[in-house]
């Protein structure tokens, strides 16, 4: 599953490179993942780097969510399979997640006190490369960096039942509600990728990032018109079909094509 992808015709816009962010005994630091080789770089991620000469095996590093976001945004009902029988939007239905819910690759989803119908939901997930502002489609399309897999993890009953909170501040944003990772994938055509989501091997989401509602650039350019977007920043950019809730002991997996897998245990 770690292993570079081949470029395809029509897949890929320019050569495909994966970032991750890694732990060793020295410390945390950003790499490229070539095959099951970590190249250690050195700069910074979204502008000059280069390798620092240092390499390591994926087995003898940690994984970590593979930046470090000043903020978090997310898309709600943006595939029509996730609809059901509300209304299609007209417009990017924006919501916020504290980054102090992110958590890394194989790390576990914690259910918290008092959440009693959690799901998944499988995500591809926009980072931003650059600061953006009162961007147009192409000037949004030019500021993201890549893109990654994600969770966005959330607690139903906290966000559509009887006693719904107000906001969605633990519904989707408990400690633990926003896996991200396993690597930054740059080089990628982001309208034409298929997700998939396993619970504990199953197969329960699948579909191609081209049945996006609202496309990449479209949710950048949308979102800069009121909120500054500056490089690390992610948005998460929808779920397709159906979800249901996961169990303490599950294992969720998200798996998205050229970027890989962000795996994590349920307790």
């Amino acid at each position: 599953m770690w292993s570079l992808p081949s470029a395809e015709p029509g897949r890929y816009n320019q050569i495909l490179t994966k970032y991750i962010r890694f732990q060793t005994a020295s410390g945390a630091a950003y790499g490229i993942l070539e095959g099951e080789a970590v190249h250690e770089i050195r700069g910074d991620l979204f502008g000059s780097q280069e390798r620092s000469g240092a390499t390591f095996g994926l087995d003898q590093v940690k994984l970590l969510y593979p930046c470090e976001p000043s903020k978090i945004l997310a898309v709600g009902r943006n595939y029509k399979s996730h609809l059901g029988d509300r209304q299609a939007p007209e417009r990017p239905e924006m919501f916020y997640k504290p980054v102090s819910a992110l958590q890394h690759p194989g790390a576990p989803i914690v259910i918290p006190e008092g959440a009693a119908n959690v799901h998944f939901e499988g995500e591809m997930v926009i980072v931003i490369g650059r600061r953006v502002w009162h961007a147009s489609a192409d000037e949004a399309r030019a500021a993201i960096f890549g893109v990654t897999c994600g969770n966005d993890v959330s607690d139903r009953d906290w966000q559509n039942g009887p006693r719904k909170d107000l906001q969605w501040w633990r519904a989707k944003g408990a400690d633990t509600f926003a896996p991200l990772g396993p690597a930054i994938a740059t080089g990628l055509d982001y309208g034409s990728l298929m997700l998939d989501t396993r619970l504990n091997g199953e197969v329960v989401q699948r579909q191609s990032t081209a049945d996006l509602t609202f496309d990449c650039a479209a949710i950048v350019s949308w979102v800069s018109r009121w909120v500054t977007l500056l490089a690390g920043d992610v948005i998460y950019t929808g779920t397709p079909g159906s979800t249901r809730a996961m169990q303490p002991g599950d294992v969720v997996e998200v798996e998205i094509e050229g970027i890989g897998v962000l795996r994590n245990p349920v307790a």
